[in-house]
């Protein structure tokens, strides 16, 4: 019954601390004594931490660079898009949304390119952000088109 509900001591009171000794948690507070450790908004934490010591992350020389102009594609090879066509999985005009539903590639809002790994010999349109030459040189050879948007 609701009105027969309780909280079965989950519910605890915050420890009173620095209220003296006869509390059990005077003084220090149960902090020990002194040092970095004992005060409040210092924190001896982190995965580089080395007692004092320079970390390594901070002693070995750094190298490189994150270009953030870098464009990432999914790729698609002409061989996986045979396999599909194959298998019924696509038909003759292929898109991004399309390739997801095929399972070849895993979004369809990313940028997406056509590789000319493998062949093909359906005739094909594909729709897609960029293609290879060699793709392109397979597909038109196959009597397909691409078109590069």
């Amino acid at each position: 019954m609701l009105n027969e509900l309780s909280n079965n001591g989950a519910l605890q009171n915050s420890k009173r601390l620095g209220r003296g000794i006869g509390s059990g948690k005077g003084k220090t507070c149960g902090r020990g004594h002194k040092g970095q450790k004992s005060r409040s908004g210092v924190a001896v934490k982190g995965k580089g931490f080395e007692g004092g010591q320079m970390p390594l992350f901070r002693r070995l020389p750094k190298r490189g660079f994150n270009n953030i102009f870098k464009e990432c594609f999914q790729v698609v090879n002409l061989s996986d898009v045979q396999k599909a066509i194959d298998s019924g999985k696509l038909q003759t005009e292929i898109t991004k949304a399309s390739l997801v539903e095929a399972g070849l590639i895993r979004k369809a809002d990313k940028k997406t390119k056509l590789l000319g790994s493998g062949e093909i010999t359906a005739s094909v349109n594909i729709t897609l952000d960029k293609a290879s030459k060699s793709a392109l040189d397979k597909v038109e050879k196959a009597g397909g088109k691409v078109n590069v948007c």
